[in-house]
């Protein structure tokens, strides 16, 4: 029966039927819709096996058989249904990067105890890749802590921070960075960053190292003298940072084009120093420290040699050069505290006459207050200490003509100063190989006893010409009754 069929009185009288007749009408629909189902089922089953019964030779026929690598399957144990289930329903897991663990620049909030009102703060500092921060504003009073993803404001787009510092020590860190906020007004926190912010970040990560390599080749291949040393994505992935680092101003302008073709982003040079590049890529000095450029420096001093020489430190570039190339800035950490301590020594340049000889500077303890000389300028032969209060009595001496017999009058004995010794021996370096050696000696007398004792090396010895009462050369004679020299009291030879 077709619905075209179905008249004007006939739905009428299905509208005055009761409510029970209809919840039937509606399950038999239901029923009979299954059974139609079923049935295209079985159909579709039923058509499928036609076609590989087709598709199958007969018997006269010969198959060709199909070429098939055959491999060995090794019998993999069954796993445990909590297993395969925890395979199947596996979390993602995000991809931490660097920069999320990264100690750079970083500062200790030593507020953190201190008891607050749990306000949200106005102004946080976010830190990007490496020692890139900014201070940014939060209108929006989020409840923000360190740790935090955070979208921000950029120039175009947002970018992707981490809140590094927020409270009272933000201003602080403020005014020793002296920014002026009428001139750079703070950018503004958008929101804390959403999983899908965080993806979109993530994948602009993984681009940076590929984008770095290929820049390098194509500036390369453009014949421009510079260095890049780093790429810096935006958060939102349409823009990058090249840091670059050149000796010379170099036209870049065929490069940017070149790159905003190739990697199609905006693209934005940022020149920088040997020391920020080290600072940017971290490290481990010779002292065993974190670089401080990558920890605390902000602001790069000049360093020269002259604070190598207030400090009495050999010129030797190798040792000076820190993993930058250029000298090291721990150099003028203590530059001032020497100068003020040689402020009263005499010059190293002017030799002391004296009764015994000639005497030339070699060496100076500064904290020490002492100053080392010797008879010959080369600085072979012993060296004489001597205190700076005699050095300068004896160079106005000679300045009146006067040679003193002595270069050191002092005629008191210094108190010896006690110094830290190891008398346990704790520390010496051969201390577990002397009691290897003991153990050695130890065994060699057992065995040496052990063949005095056993009967075969007794007869041996019986056997030699002359046996065990041949005395030895060594051996003492025994002395007599009546000899004179077993009498006691005997007196020496004189």
């Amino acid at each position: 029966m077709n619905k075209n069929d179905i008249t004007p009185n006939s739905q009428e009288k299905k509208a005055e039927n009761s409510s029970s007749t209809e919840g039937k009408q509606d399950k038999e629909n239901i029923i009979i819709e299954e059974k139609a189902e079923i049935v295209e089922i079985k159909e579709t089953i039923a058509s499928v096996n036609d076609v590989d019964s087709a598709e199958q030779p007969g018997e006269d026929d010969e198959p060709e058989m199909p070429q098939v690598k055959w491999e060995k399957q090794e019998d993999k144990p069954e796993e445990e249904p909590e297993k395969q289930i925890r395979k199947q329903y596996k979390p993602s897991i995000p991809i931490i990067d660097h920069r999320l663990l990264a100690g750079k620049l970083a500062v200790y909030d030593w507020l953190s105890d201190v008891p607050n009102n749990n306000c949200a703060p106005e102004i946080v500092e976010v830190r990007f890749k490496n020692t890139r921060k900014g201070f940014y504003s939060n209108p929006a009073k989020l409840d923000l802590k360190e740790g935090d993803i955070v979208a921000v404001e950029a120039a175009l787009g947002h970018d992707i921070g981490i809140v590094s510092l927020s409270g009272e020590l933000v201003k602080e860190q403020m005014r020793m960075k002296k920014t002026d906020l009428n001139r750079n007004p703070l950018k503004k926190v958008y929101r804390k960053a959403k999983p899908h912010d965080i993806e979109k970040w993530q994948q602009a990560i993984a681009l940076e190292y590929e984008t770095m390599i290929q820049s390098r080749k194509i500036a390369a291949d453009l014949n421009l003298n510079m260095k890049i040393g780093d790429v810096e994505y935006q958060g939102d992935k349409t823009k990058a940072i090249f840091y670059y680092i050149a000796e010379d101003r170099v036209d870049f302008r065929t490069l940017i084009k070149v790159l905003a073709e190739t990697f199609r982003i905006r693209i934005e040079m940022k020149q920088i120093g040997a020391r920020q590049e080290a600072g940017r890529i971290g490290g481990i000095g010779p002292c065993g420290l974190k670089l401080c450029c990558s920890t605390f420096i902000t602001n790069f001093v000049s360093v020269s040699t002259s604070a190598a020489r207030y400090q009495d430190i050999s010129l030797n570039p190798q040792k000076l050069a820190g993993q930058c190339g250029k000298l090291k800035c721990c150099l003028n950490y203590e530059v001032d505290a020497y100068i003020d301590a040689q402020k009263n020594f005499p010059s190293a340049n002017v030799a002391l006459n004296t009764g015994e000889g000639m005497l030339y500077h070699q060496k100076t303890d500064i904290f020490g207050g002492v100053m080392y000389y010797s008879f010959d300028k080369e600085g072979k032969g012993s060296l004489i200490k001597l205190p700076v209060k005699r050095i300068k009595e004896i160079i106005t001496l000679n300045r009146k003509g006067i040679i003193p017999p002595k270069a050191n009058n002092i005629t008191e004995e210094e108190p010896e100063n006690i110094k830290y010794t190891d008398g346990v021996g704790e520390e010496s370096l051969n201390r577990f190989d002397e009691k290897k050696q003991k153990k050695r000696r130890s065994k060699n007398k057992n065995n040496n006893n052990r063949n005095n004792n056993n009967p075969t090396n007794r007869n041996k010895n019986n056997n030699k010409p002359g046996g065990n009462n041949t005395p030895s050369n060594n051996a003492k004679p025994v002395a007599k009754a009546g000899d004179k020299t077993s009498q006691a009291g005997s007196k020496p030879e004189q």
